[in-house]
């Protein structure tokens, strides 16, 4: 038997999509403006932002897989995604927007 879809479940994930999606182009924008030296990131920004790519992907492989084993529908695998890597983009979106732009 078929479980049936929540619709707002699948507006839920949507819409964690979406913030993923924000969250990302911010931190991509900051991450430029410190490359062309608009904006004020430590000297270790570049390493952290190849850094860190693997072990989210990896965490929220992990988390969609188990959620794929435990039945649970695709709203749920994709929201089981998501979170790690929210996590991360919204962390970095706040860490970086309180440097500001740099002085001269």
């Amino acid at each position: 038997m078929e479980k049936s879809v929540d619709p707002f479940d699948l507006w839920r994930t949507g819409v964690e999509l979406g913030a993923l999606m924000v969250e990302t182009q911010m931190v991509m924008a900051y991450r430029f403006m410190g490359m062309a030296g608009l904006w004020a990131v430590a000297k270790t920004e570049n390493q952290r932002m190849v850094d860190e790519k693997a072990p989210a992907f990896a965490e929220a492989a992990i988390a969609a897989g188990v959620a794929v084993m435990q039945g649970q529908g695709p709203d749920k695998v994709v929201g089981a995604w998501v979170r790690p890597l929210r996590s991360k983009t919204s962390s970095n979106m706040r860490r970086l927007g309180q440097r500001g732009f740099v002085r001269r």
